[in-house]
């Protein structure tokens, strides 16, 4: 009987907050033999180590999409501050959109079998009033989410063409170890015990825990009906601020000193010293459905909500 050979996985985004861990996890699997696409100087000699100067529409993949069964894109251009300026938006069309559907439409030509995507839960809409799902009318407000959707529709049109297919992966925020934006400003925050002003918001947000969102990239893989689909990603748990900051506390054996401050207040305060987008994120829900994941792929998270907080902040304490 002929042995059959690990699954060739082309991996862009390494060097990423999500990628860095991805990789780790693939390189410890016999079934994958893995590259690398890295946004730096050629320092390596390694045959599974590709780099690239800037993701771009006019890059040649020849070489590095050679006998890949699966591609997973990571690679992006991340959030800006002013989403509304049209330099950015220029980037973000290039990098996000351009890029992506250059890629696709490359390994769609050598034959990749399946195509992983990883887009963002901004293609639903910033907040929500329900549980976003995969079959929502997209309503992405900033920039980086509009990219996103133009990218998803042009990987669904390579798709109709070719028959390679398509996974989309909308993930809410992502925490973990190291993890950039809001999540590490607010555990750096809560590690040093001072007072907070979030003792008194109800909102409800969804998250998704760095290893359980890795998780579900490796599931998608190989499993038979994640082939064109679309899944939103989520922790078991939703969480207020308020206690997001008491479960971290708690992780950190840190006090939780909240103070009740109204939230319509604290919106304000914050337009005023420059934080408008930080202090919406705090106050406002965003919830996910992540039921399809579960229901399609067989998918549960590995950890809980409050495991996977204790395993991000050990650094922060």
């Amino acid at each position: 009987m002929q042995e059959r050979r690990p699954k060739t996985i082309l991996v862009t985004g390494v060097s990423g907050f999500v990628g860095r861990k991805l990789l780790v996890e693939l390189l410890e699997k016999d079934e994958f033999c893995v590259r690398q696409v890295l946004r730096a100087p050629n320092l390596s000699s390694s045959p599974d180590v590709f780099f690239i100067d800037d993701l771009t529409s006019d890059i040649n993949w020849v070489e590095a999409l050679r006998d890949v069964d699966c591609v997973i894109h990571l690679a992006a251009r991340a959030h800006k501050k002013d989403p509304s300026s049209l330099t950015k938006i220029n980037l973000f069309d290039e990098t996000n959109v351009q890029a992506t559907i250059n890629l696709a439409n490359q390994a769609a030509t050598v034959g990749v079998k399946r195509f992983i995507f990883m887009s963002s839960i901004g293609v639903n809409g910033t907040y929500s009033k329900s549980p976003f799902t995969e079959t929502d009318v997209p309503n992405p407000i900033e920039a980086y989410a509009i990219s996103k959707l133009n990218a998803e529709n042009g990987l669904w049109d390579i798709q109709h063409q070719t028959g390679m297919e398509i996974v989309i992966i909308r993930p809410p925020l992502v925490y973990g170890p190291e993890a950039p934006g809001n999540f590490g400003s607010l555990a750096r925050l809560v590690s040093t015990g001072l007072p907070l002003p979030l003792g008194s918001i109800r909102n409800k947000r969804t998250l998704i825990g760095l290893d359980n969102l890795v998780d579900l990239v490796i599931t998608c893989i190989n499993h038979p009906n994640a082939g064109n689909q679309v899944f939103v990603a989520g922790d078991d748990q939703d969480v207020s601020t308020t206690e997001l900051v008491e479960i971290m506390a708690a992780a950190m054996n840190r006090p939780s000193r909240l103070i009740s401050f109204p939230a319509p207040l604290l919106l304000l305060g914050a337009a005023l010293l420059g934080k408008k987008f930080v202090a919406e994120r705090l106050v406002g829900s965003l919830q996910v459905d992540a039921s399809k994941a579960k229901e399609l792929l067989g998918w549960e998270p590995p950890y809980s909500l409050k495991d996977g907080i204790a395993r991000s902040v050990i650094n922060a304490r």
